[in-house]
């Protein structure tokens, strides 16, 4: 019998690029076939050449419709099968290879708001509710808004076999985060980018929205990240390898910010947790600096390292490529 594979893919919109997907009925038995779209309605091609060509990197089970039915993951390419210019994915599968035998792993922590009716949702209409810091991993109809809408996300991401590690409410009311890992460079990435459509396509049944707005609502109240937890094999046995990793960092720290995703001067102010944006830091257990090297890692001298400044709407294929390049080049040498 055919089945549906819907084909997700990210477009060419600036300054954060969007997600796109399409429904392919594929015959009973057939391999996932290269595809392809119109490039001019995603701002990836001009309307005079508006071919742009699909090539699925990842499938897995579609948690919304069953069956056999799939979700991909494809990247875009240009008509002669060379990476398109809006495809960050090809960049990182390099960096991702040329280190593979330093066996790096990603842990991310997604964070998101649900909107609804133009303000966040749970808030009160034409006002704003009680200070943030009771909300974070609360319970209660009083502060928690949502909750049924991540369950169901949450059990999507399990059904859809991604490598989903948790959930919790996060400090503002209506903001949650999602952790996914961990995994090598590229299937943390994609497995980010299909459970980010996934958030949305859940959420579209409870006539909710999700934003990766980086900060959702101005003023004093969190924004939102996707604080990026990483090691090596050298960092998972030896504490020098973590120092070595945070120093290499700090050494390309400019480089890293400006690429962590759009409006990250917005939220790393210094505070809400989080260092300025101008400045690099990293410390023990402080969730102030812009590397937390957490404290069990220090106590054991040895573990992993929570990169916090990648804004909520980063690419994880250029945070994940940068982080590994920075790292795996100074561990290396």
């Amino acid at each position: 019998m055919p089945y549906r594979a819907e084909y997700i893919w990210i477009d060419g919109t600036d300054p954060t690029p969007h997600l796109r997907s399409k429904t392919k009925i594929v015959p009973d038995g057939a391999d996932l076939p290269i595809w392809g779209f119109d490039g001019s309605s995603t701002n990836q091609a001009p309307g005079s050449a508006s071919d742009c060509v699909l090539r699925p990197v990842f499938s897995c089970p579609d948690p919304i419709r069953g069956g056999d039915d799939v979700l991909v993951m494809a990247e875009v390419l240009n008509t002669d099968m060379s990476p398109h210019e809006s495809n960050t994915r090809a960049a990182c599968a390099a960096v991702a290879e040329k280190f593979a035998g330093q066996e790096p792993l990603f842990g991310i922590e997604q964070e998101y708001t649900f909107f609804k009716d133009g303000r966040p949702f749970g808030w009160p209409s034409g006002g704003f509710p009680a200070p943030q810091g009771g909300y974070y991993c609360g319970v209660g109809a009083d502060e928690i808004f949502g909750r049924d809408i991540v369950e169901a996300h949450t059990e999507a991401c399990m059904t859809a076999g991604l490598g989903i590690s948790g959930t919790n409410a996060e400090v503002m009311m209506g903001q949650w985060e999602y952790q996914i890992g961990p995994l090598s460079p590229l299937e943390v990435s994609d497995q980010i980018w299909v459970s980010r459509w996934l958030l949305y396509r859940v959420a579209e049944d409870f006539d909710v929205a999700a934003t990766l707005d980086p900060k959702p609502v101005q003023g004093d109240w969190n924004g939102a990240g996707a604080h990026t937890n990483f090691s090596t094999k050298a960092m998972r046995e030896g504490y020098d390898a973590i120092i070595t990793a945070c120093e290499a960092l700090g050494k390309r720290a400019t480089e890293h910010v400006e690429s962590y995703g759009y409006g990250i001067e917005r939220r790393l102010t210094g505070l809400h947790e989080t260092a300025p944006w101008t400045e690099y830091s990293y410390g023990v257990s402080d969730r102030g600096a812009s590397v937390r090297i957490p404290w069990q890692v220090e106590k054991d001298q040895k573990g992993y390292i929570e990169d916090r400044r990648p804004n909520a709407n980063c690419d994880p294929y250029v945070v994940t490529r940068l982080i590994t390049d920075t790292c795996c080049s100074a561990l290396e040498g």
